[in-house]
């Protein structure tokens, strides 16, 4: 599936302004994924459809997450962070795409986890650094994933969870378990 076949399939599922952060996140997604040696064609359909279902109703997610072998505890959490592990069940019924390192890279963008391939940290981190973001800490995550993915990860997890904090909203475990296995690896502890 080539870029143009897979936007029109997108586009009607969000809005201009995430439609726009889409392609924002893809074209970062493909210059990481070329300056890591990951294969950018794949890259590319996973920041593509990373948000395929961001707009879907939450009723229908929650009866996707209830009938599908998707951890349950997610419903526990705030259901922006269902449409990861949703968006991928879809895109896999919906457009047919099968291959497991892009549904794994839309299923993990929300939350993150720890041990993530190289090409799933490179879809989270094309999205958190996106050129149409701008918050503290940003600058130096995008500084880093020029560099280092895993320093990226960490300190990406690290704003979104004194973030959360903050808010004093809930933190789902596998983004502390991320949080904690790259702050152990960038130490050298593993």
């Amino acid at each position: 599936m080539n870029r143009e076949s897979a936007l029109e399939l997108l586009k009607p599922h969000l809005t201009q302004s995430r439609y726009d952060h889409t392609v924002r996140v893809t074209d970062v997604a493909i210059k990481l994924a070329e300056h890591y040696q990951v294969d950018s064609s794949k890259v590319e359909l996973a920041a593509i459809f990373h948000d395929y279902a961001k707009y879907r109703d939450v009723k229908e997610m929650e009866q996707i997450i209830l009938q599908s072998n998707l951890p349950k505890d997610l419903l526990h959490f705030h259901s922006e962070l269902w449409h990861g592990p949703v968006g991928a069940l879809l895109v896999k019924q919906e457009i047919g795409i099968t291959d497991a390192d892009i549904l794994s890279g839309i299923h993990w963008h929300t939350t993150g986890k720890a041990h993530m391939s190289t090409f799933e940290k490179i879809i989270f981190i094309a999205d958190y650094i996106e050129p149409g973001r701008d918050f503290p800490g940003l600058h130096e995550v995008r500084q880093q994933a020029e560099h280092d993915l895993d320093t990226a990860c960490f300190l990406a997890l690290k704003n979104t969870i004194a973030f959360l904090v903050k808010k004093q909203q809930s933190i789902y475990p596998d983004t502390f378990h991320a949080y904690n296995y790259f702050k152990r690896k960038i130490r050298g502890v593993i």
